[in-house]
């Protein structure tokens, strides 16, 4: 598969360059590396026979490329789509639609006749996008509202007699209610009055931050966000979610109504092929607030981190409920491992190299950095190599 990147300003410069054996640095950013048949950007097949699109091909043969099962459930189309996450600075705050959420969305957007490039524009597809995120480097991540009495504990540290009233709304409500009121309130403060705030809330966190507090990663990353982006609110808002670090090898899954932002470090994503985002600040695009309440999850607590379970010697995979995806870690052997399967699949090889060889003796050498489009169709399908892969199907 020949795959797409895409150059988003806070993408690494040197991550998916040395990965896919590029010069390195690269002259631009390169956020993310897409692998799949999204129309934005879809891959390419390398054959025999020549190039031609995955989304032509799935289009062409929907059944023999993705197989009955998943061509009933979803169509004529890949139902997911896989990426590699490369983060040198941090996104915005956002979460993703519901599938019912996206679906009434797409439509009234639609019907209202907002064009799709339009500024104002959320709903790009009427599909939900539920994401899993797995680190390949130390990853770090704000992912969903912590603990609301953690949270009171940590605000309350500040010593912020402006943040006060706000704290008042979580301290007498510590429960999704109180995040939901306290989350409202901080993205809706007037300019006026959050410039002074935020001030007063980072010199806090830097006298925190030297006293050594048990909060110093959360104060740490407060600061970082206050520097790269004054007077935005969603500064503020980040001091309310769970700040996780991912080892490499470790994963978080993303349902619809989480509230997040990748901070730094590189990982695969798979992910609903859709590209519904809902922001809520740390970015200069568009923000719609009340639909972005409408779409939030305000339950509070730890985030599960995942680390995958064993099915077999040689694959772990990151169990998820959604049955558009599922993603698994492979350690490459001189072991044959049976890839058949009667949907779609993409396999990444992320270190040494794979030799992918089919029923019919065809066989597909993978260096680091590149993957191949097995086909529901193709049949007996196995792997041998050094190093890791991972390999994303249908969760059917």
């Amino acid at each position: 598969m020949d795959n797409r990147i895409r150059p988003y300003a806070w993408g690494s410069r040197t991550a998916i360059a040395e990965l896919i054996g590029a010069p390195s640095p690269a002259q631009h950013p390169q956020a993310e590396l897409w692998m799949g048949a999204h129309p934005g950007d879809p891959s390419v097949l390398l054959e025999a026979a020549g190039e031609r699109s995955l989304l032509e091909a799935i289009t062409d043969k929907p059944v023999l490329m993705l197989g009955e099962r998943v061509e009933a459930q979803f169509g004529p189309r890949l139902p997911f789509l896989f990426k590699v996450l490369a983060a040198a600075e941090p996104l915005s705050l956002q979460a993703h639609p519901s599938a019912a959420q996206a679906a009434r969305g797409f439509r009234l957007e639609e019907s209202a006749g907002v064009p799709m490039s339009a500024n104002g524009r959320n709903y790009k597809d009427g599909s939900h996008k539920p994401e899993l995120i797995c680190a390949l480097t130390e990853f770090h991540a704000l992912c969903g509202f912590r603990d609301p009495v953690m949270t009171v504990e940590l605000l309350a540290e500040l010593g912020v007699p402006q943040l006060d009233h706000y704290l008042s709304l979580l301290s007498g409500q510590p429960d999704a209610n109180g995040v939901r009121a306290l989350f409202s309130s901080i993205l809706t403060i007037p300019s006026s009055m959050l410039e002074p705030l935020l001030a007063s809330v980072l010199s806090a966190c830097v006298r925190l931050v030297r006293e050594g507090s048990p909060f110093t990663a959360e104060y740490r990353t407060a600061l970082e966000l206050g520097e790269r982006y004054p007077g935005d609110p969603g500064v503020l808002a980040a001091l309310l979610l769970n700040r996780v670090t991912l080892a490499p090898g470790q994963a978080l899954f993303l349902a619809a109504g989480n509230l997040h932002a990748y901070l730094a470090g590189v990982g695969v994503e798979l992910m609903a092929n859709s590209d519904n985002v809902l922001r809520g600040g740390l970015t200069p695009k568009y923000v719609d607030v009340p639909e972005l309440m409408r779409v939030l999850d305000f339950s509070a607590g730890d985030v599960e981190i995942l680390s995958g379970d064993e099915v077999r010697p040689g694959e772990l995979v990151y169990r998820t409920p959604v049955p558009e995806f599922r993603l698994a870690r492979l350690a490459l052997s001189e072991e044959p491992l049976d890839l058949t399967h009667d949907g779609p699949q993409v396999v990444l090889v992320v270190e040494g190299s794979a030799s992918v060889v089919d029923g019919e003796g065809h066989v597909v050498e993978v260096p680091r950095g590149r993957s191949i489009w097995i086909a529901a169709g193709d049949t007996g399908v196995r792997i041998t190599g050094s190093g890791i892969a991972f390999r994303a199907t249908d969760g059917l």
